[in-house]
């Protein structure tokens, strides 16, 4: 029997033909090792002589405003006048989060789809995630932080409570500011209809059931005064 090493020359010639016609190259175990070893030695070095990789304080430091995108904007949050320069592109939710430190209202998807971010604006919901900062110039915002009365819970926060509607609470700020407008927009008539008008806002935990509950109760005592 002939050893692989007794294949006819024109065979090995074969052989390289049909490799290099299907593009394929061979590659020995030790090239494997040294090249996977050079790629990650550069992956590293690389890494920590980038400048974006800073402390933590200087990824998290605002970006300036253009001078070309600055504008400043008047406005009245939870009964407070404040007035800030801006980038024209920056959403409500942001200036409330980064810039005003009012941090109730949740980023969840920044796509307007979850209602993490609602707050109101003259009194109506507004997704403040999809809601332009200098839109609420000369206007009314209200969010979580500004809606109870002192040390007094509002009835609809004290309906949440009372009622378990939350679980993880990270929707809830969005969830309470939606349904104090369902009440107060006149869709609180029925457990229908409050679904109808809640669906835009998501509980991946599943409270739905005592959200609903919360709302029917509240909605009786924010009627009454």
């Amino acid at each position: 029997m002939t050893g692989s090493d007794d294949m006819p020359e024109d065979g090995k010639a074969d052989t390289d033909n049909r490799t290099a016609r299907s593009g394929f190259f061979t590659l020995s175990r030790r090239s494997a090792l040294e090249g996977g070893a050079a790629i990650a030695a550069a992956a590293i070095f690389a890494d920590a002589s980038s400048p974006a990789k800073t402390a933590t304080a200087a990824q998290s430091a605002p970006l300036p405003v253009a001078s070309d995108q600055a504008l400043t904007i008047s406005a009245t949050i939870n009964g407070q006048p404040v007035a800030a320069e801006i980038d024209a592109r920056t959403s409500l939710l942001d200036l409330l989060r980064e810039r005003l430190a009012l941090t109730g209202a949740k980023k969840g998807c920044d796509h307007g789809q979850c209602g993490a971010c609602t707050v109101h604006v003259d009194g109506r919901r507004v997704a403040s995630c999809l809601t332009l900062a200098a839109k609420i110039e000369g206007r009314e915002v209200l969010t979580i932080e500004g809606l109870s009365d002192g040390a007094a819970l509002h009835p609809m926060q004290q309906a949440f409570i009372d009622h378990d509607a939350l679980q993880c609470g990270y929707c809830t700020p969005g969830q309470i500011m939606a349904a104090v407008a369902c009440v107060a927009e006149g869709n609180a008539t029925s457990k229908e209809r409050i679904r109808e008008y809640m669906s835009g806002n998501i509980c991946r935990c599943g409270a739905y059931v005592g959200i609903v509950a919360a709302i029917e109760d509240a909605a009786s005592k924010m009627e009454r005064g």
